[in-house]
């Protein structure tokens, strides 16, 4: 009887634009990440380092870093170096961007929310 349950708790979960079902299992799948995402929406042209990011962002570097990094290799943000020292960015892609905004304007509402929560919490079994 369970299996039912989490059935349709699954279909119910997994009903959400495709897109954006696939960028939160994908490529926002933690809640820092969700947090540098939401950051670098509300601040699109910001550069910065792994150590300023994480202060705005009010998280330690130390668990942001590989985050950020997660966040490069799946196409979300840039990284590039100066000096010596990393800094980050979000993606000039367009498409990807866009993908951004979609994101941030569907977590306005509370279903999407509590969806995008589940799938987080549900990848990090």
């Amino acid at each position: 009887m369970v299996a039912n349950g989490d059935d349709f708790t699954a279909r119910l979960m997994n009903d959400m634009d495709p897109a954006l079902l696939d960028f939160v299992k994908s490529k926002v799948n933690s809640f820092i990440k969700w947090d540098l995402v939401r950051f670098f929406y509300e601040n699109p042209n910001t550069a910065d380092t792994v150590d300023n990011i994480a202060r705005y962002a009010g998280r330690n570097a130390t668990a942001v870093k590989p985050e950020l990094d997660d966040l490069v290799e799946s196409g979300v943000m840039e990284k590039r170096e100066v000096e010596g020292t990393s800094i980050y960015s979000l993606a000039d892609n367009e498409d990807m961007r866009e993908l951004v905004d979609r994101f941030i304007l569907a977590c306005e509402d509370r279903h999407f929310r509590v969806k995008a929560v589940y799938h987080i919490i549900r990848g990090m079994r």
